[in-house]
């Protein structure tokens, strides 16, 4: 994934464009437990993406997308 791909999340049927690549922490409460600990998990990479029906970006991990 790179920037001006187009991706659709996992759970949903919209298409967007990616504007931008991040690095952020994400606590996964079905793998991780629901007691955070940030000091135990590492950045990954999220793609910020741009909807037509968005009045802004939204931020997804990228293992949630898929190239269209």
């Amino acid at each position: 994934m790179k920037v001006g791909d187009l991706v659709r999340a996992k759970h949903s049927e919209k298409v967007g464009i990616v504007v931008e690549i991040t690095q952020k922490k994400c606590w996964r409460t079905w793998r991780d437990g629901p007691h955070i600990d940030w000091r135990k998990i590492d950045p990954e990479p999220h793609g910020v993406v741009l909807y037509s029906h968005n009045d802004g970006t939204v931020e997804i991990p990228a293992v949630e997308l898929s190239l269209v």
